[in-house]
C-alpha cells in the first residue's frame, strides 16, 4: 500500500547512490546478493538476540533491494535479474520470523508460523497474478518500471520492512504483531483474488 509513495520518496537518493555503484563497476545482481546476504545475516543476529544489530542489517540489506533495481536501470535490465531478486526477497521476508521463532520458539512459534504461512499464500497469489497478467498483456507502472506485473495491496515491502522493525523493538509483542499482519496478509490475499476475478475472465 505504501510502496508507491516510498518509492517517489526514496528514488531520487537511490538513483544517485546507484550512480557511484555503476561507476565501480558493480552489477545489479551483484547488489541483489550482497542485499541477500545481510539479509540472512540480520536474521543470524536476530535469531541469537541481538535485535538492534539485526534491526540495522534488516535496514541496509533493504536499501540494498532498492538500489539494484536502480543500478539495473542505469546499466541493463535482464529476465534472470528480475527472478533472482523476487527469490532472494522472499527468502530474506521469510527469515526475520523464523528467525524470532528461533529466538523464543516458546512465545513465538505458533503466531511465527502463522506469519510465514501467510507470507506463502500472499507471494503465491503475487506471484499467480503476475503470470496472468503477462499471459493477458497487463502492465503496470505503479510500482515503477518492474520485471514482473506488481499487484498492489495492503502488504508490501514498506508495510513489512515496518512491521519487522517493530518485532525488533518490542519483541514482547512479537505474537500480537505477527498476528495482526498474518490477517493483514491474508486481506491482501482475498483483495487480489477478487481483482483476478474481475480481470482475468475468458
Amino acid at each position: 500500500m505504501l510502496d508507491g509513495k516510498a518509492r517517489q520518496l526514496f528514488e531520487p537518493a537511490l538513483d544517485r547512490i546507484a550512480k557511484a555503484i555503476v561507476r565501480l563497476g558493480i552489477g545489479a545482481n551483484t547488489v541483489t546478493l550482497s542485499a541477500f546476504v545481510i539479509g540472512m545475516l540480520a536474521a543470524f543476529a536476530i535469531a541469537l538476540q541481538y535485535l538492534l544489530v539485526g534491526l540495522i542489517l534488516l535496514l541496509v540489506s533493504r536499501l540494498g533491494d532498492g538500489l539494484d533495481g536502480a543500478v539495473a536501470r542505469q546499466t541493463r535490465k535482464t529476465d534472470f535479474g528480475g527472478y533472482l531478486d523476487i527469490i532472494l526477497d522472499f527468502a530474506v521476508y521469510g527469515s526475520i520470523p523464523f528467525a524470532f521463532i528461533i529466538m523464543d520458539p516458546a512465545q513465538n512459534a505458533i503466531a511465527g508460523a502463522a506469519l510465514i504461512l501467510s507470507f506463502y499464500i500472499n507471494g503465491s497469489s503475487f506471484l499467480a497474478y503476475a503470470i496472468m497478467a503477462e499471459r493477458y498483456g497487463m502492465k503496470t507502472k505503479a510500482r515503477g518500471s518492474k520485471s514482473l506485473y506488481f499487484a498492489t495491496g495492503l502488504a508490501e515491502a514498506t508495510e513489512t520492512i515496518a512491521v519487522f522493525a517493530a518485532f525488533c523493538l518490542f519483541p514482547d509483542w512479537f505474537p500480537a504483531i505477527a498476528w495482526f499482519f498474518s490477517a493483514i496478509c491474508m486481506i491482501t490475499v482475498f483483495a487480489r483474488i477478487l481483482q483476478a476475478r474481475e480481470n482475468f475472465r475468458d
